[in-house]
Formats: C-alpha cells, structure tokens, sequence
C-alpha cells in the first residue's frame, strides 16, 4: 500500500500565488495577494480606518459643523470664568453642549476648531506629499534609468535642496507674505505657502528612494526585452519602470504625509503657519502654552489629535510596506 502523500511542505498560506476553490486551483494576482497580507496586518487595518475617518471629516468640516450647529469662531464668554480666564467646570469646562470643553479666555468651543483644524492639516500634507511625489518619482526615475551626466546634475541638485535650512526658508516666506501675494490672501495664501515649500523641498526624499530603486529595475530582464524590441527611453520610463515602482512609492508617500503633519503643526505652533482667527492644531496648541497650568486638558485635546494622526499613517504605512515587500521585514 503506497505511503499518503505529504503535504507538510506545501505553501498553503493566503500568501501562496495559488489558491484551491472547490476542489480547483486558481491563480491571484499580486494586488490579491498583498490585500491578504495586509487584512491581516489588525494594526495596519485600524490605521487605514482611523485615516479614512479622519479624511472624510476633513472633506465634511463645513457641512458637519453646519448640522450639528458647530461655530469655531463663536466665542462663549458664558461658559468661562471672568476673573481666571479658564472654563467653568471640571476637564476644560466638558458637558452635553461642548463635549470636548471650551477654550480658557475665550470660550470657543474646541471640538469645533478640531474639526476645523483637521482640513488645514490633511490639506496641507496630502498636498506637499503630492507634490513631493511627482517631482521625486519624475526626477528620481530619470536619474535611475539614464545615469551618466543626468544622475550627476539631479544628485547634486538633491544634495542642493537638502542642504536648504528648511525650517527658517518656511519662517522668511511666511512673514513676507503676511500681507497677501499674487492676488491671494489670508487662508488660501498661508495653505499654498506651506506646500509649496515643504514639498518643492522635500521631493529629495522621494528621488532617492526611486532612484535607487530604478537603478536595480533597469537591469532586469523585462526592460532589456523592452530594448530589443525597440522600445524608446520614455516607453521604458512610463510603460516598464513606473508601474514597478508604484508600492515604492505609495509606502514612501503614506510615510512621508506624518511627517508633513508634523511639520505644518510645528510652523503653526511657531505662529508662520495658519494665522489666526482660522484654525489649526499647531495654533491651538501654541495657545494652550500660556494656560498649561489652569487648564491642561486644552493642551491635551489638540495634541492627541496630532498623535492619533501620525500613529494612524504611520501603522497604515507600515502595514502597506509589509504587503508590497515582505521579504524586507
């Protein structure tokens, strides 16, 4: 009687490029499989839901603030006490009309403002990492693919922008253009300003990544087949090499939007970001420095909404790393 067969070595995880169904065997393709991995990343999962949530109360600020009759500049003199500045009230003055309190001094409501602040934020990061993604994967590509003369001038050209004092460019800009520019003012202007220059100059993070990664694509098979064929330079570039490089790309902008929070927060706490009456999580945490000691759960709100957001992209970065190249855990 023959031996059963064993099967103790067969790759039965979601991973497997194959799958049985009913008995037949069925082919995913790479986009199935690394969904698989990345439903059972739970930390991965919870982060994309915490930014997807967090996304569409950015879009819906306005309309939300409407319905549930939300004014982030509507000051509630009421509700704070007249001779110590700080909410009536234990935890920041919380009760049914305000769930997360009011502002010491003058009583604005601050989940109002936290719903206000979250659309500059999101704005403001998901268009510098925009905008940091097509220059660097553009720039980046070219240098990988042509080399020579071309790698030289656009490395040293990242070596250029890097070496830009960023933090103080962003500070320079920002008071010049206090009075409005180019026809633009307030709001508009001070948002523009910010992802112009947090992602005209942080493109260089981007370029190097796809450069380096372009520089190990040429050389595989698949883009020699494309030259014998007779395929031209930017049919390579956009045809073979982009599409390659797209999970690159997406882990390392899901990954650079945090930081981008972060930055924009940090220039509004330094008061060149977002100016006031609008506003932001960076301001609002600059106002709670002088009623730290009165009234620290107004320190705490804005600051944890800046933390829950980068832990949020973060996890949702990492978990997307994780199913894109796993062999790089």
């Amino acid at each position: 009687m023959a031996a059963p067969f064993d099967v103790s070595g067969v790759d039965a995880s979601p991973d497997s490029a194959l799958s049985g169904v009913g008995g037949r065997i069925q082919g995913r393709s790479l986009r199935q499989i690394a969904w698989a991995r990345f439903k059972r990343d739970k930390g991965a999962v919870a982060g994309g839901l915490v930014v997807i949530l967090l996304v569409v109360v950015a879009i819906l600020a306005k309309p939300i603030q409407a319905v549930f009759g939300l004014n982030p500049n509507a000051f509630h003199q009421d509700r704070v006490d007249p001779i110590l500045l700080r909410p009536k009230g234990a935890w920041g003055g919380i009760s049914w009309d305000h769930p997360l309190g009011v502002e010491p001094q003058f009583g604005r409501d601050i989940l109002a403002r936290i719903i206000e602040g979250s659309w500059v934020s999101l704005t403001v990061a998901l268009g510098a990492t925009g905008l940091a993604v097509v220059l660097g994967t553009v720039l980046g590509v070219a240098a990988g693919y042509y080399g020579g003369w071309v790698d030289g001038v656009i490395s040293r050209l990242m070596d250029l922008f890097l070496s830009f004092p960023l933090l103080l460019l962003a500070i320079a800009l920002s008071a010049v253009l206090q009075n409005g520019a180019f026809g633009l003012r307030g709001v508009v202007l001070h948002v523009g300003v910010l992802i112009f220059v947090i992602g005209f100059f942080s493109w260089p993070l981007m370029g190097r990544i796809v450069r380096g990664q372009t520089l190990s694509l040429r050389e595989r098979g698949f883009v020699d087949a494309a030259r014998s064929l007779g395929a031209h330079g930017s049919y390579i570039l956009f045809r073979e090499l982009l599409p390659n490089l797209a999970g690159p790309v997406v882990v390392c902008a899901t990954l650079l939007i945090p930081i981008n929070i972060l930055f924009e927060a940090g220039l509004s706490f330094l008061g060149v970001g977002v100016q006031p009456p609008q506003a932001s999580w960076g301001g609002m945490l600059a106002q709670a420095v002088k009623f730290y000691q009165s009234d620290p759960f107004f320190m705490v709100v804005p600051g944890l909404a800046i933390f829950v957001t980068v832990l949020a992209f973060n996890l949702l970065g990492d978990g997307l790393r994780d199913a894109l190249h796993p062999r790089g855990k």
